[in-house]
């Protein structure tokens, strides 16, 4: 299995930090003009500069300390996005209806955290593999439940108990806080302590990490 500690990257860099969701998109122009477009991925993939977030020596340091331990690429990382990481909209508290994440049939007990992008052309449903333990609040046909059923933060999902499994027809909805999977895209900290006195900012790329 591919290394991952379930431990936050610095928050007070994390949240001065660039950057988000990337796509990667085929074009072909033909001689005409005109252009076929296909998508060569299903999913968009988050990528960061931690960089802007270094305002001091004290944080350098410490950003150095949690990439060793990363040793570099190889270990995935809890990353929290400032601009994207709730179930709610921008300002608003998190309930327990705002992301659909199934409907029940009375057989099914496990369901995957998602969060909807969009609504009225061709909205966009992400999984939600690292929500942010104690936040995740869960609703059945409209109202919440607050027993029968345990989350796991390590994969997004959510498992009813039996006796507790979500009758035919009844909406599973879910709010939550969340975490980026992530991992350093760099083996190599460049570090230049006289360029970083006079305001230059280093180069720590973080990139989103797809099951």
């Amino acid at each position: 299995m591919t290394p991952f500690h379930e431990v936050l990257f610095p928050l007070d860099v994390a949240l001065r930090s660039a950057g988000g969701p990337e796509r990667r998109t085929e074009i072909v122009t033909f001689g005409s003009g005109r252009e076929q477009r296909n998508a060569r991925w299903a999913d968009s993939r988050r990528r960061y500069d931690a960089g802007y977030g270094i305002k001091t020596l004290d944080a350098l340091q410490a950003v150095v300390a949690f990439f060793e331990e990363r040793r570099g690429r190889l270990t995935g990382f809890r990353w929290r996005d400032r601009l994207d990481h709730a179930s709610a909209a921008p300002g608003h508290p998190v309930s327990p209806l705002d992301q659909g994440i199934g409907t029940g049939d009375g057989l099914t007990a496990t369901y995957q955290l998602v969060k909807t992008y969009g609504a009225g052309f061709a909205p966009y449903t992400r999984a939600i593999t690292k929500p942010v333990a104690g936040t995740v609040r869960i609703a059945v046909g409209g109202s919440e439940v607050t027993s029968g059923f345990s989350v796991d933060t390590t994969t997004g999902l959510v498992t009813f108990a039996p006796g507790h499994l979500p009758p035919p027809g009844a909406a599973v909805t879910a709010g939550y806080q969340f975490d980026v999977p992530v991992r350093f895209d760099t083996d190599f900290l460049e570090v230049d302590l006289s360029a970083f006195a006079a305001g230059a900012i280093p180069k720590i790329p973080v990139v989103e990490i797809r099951g």
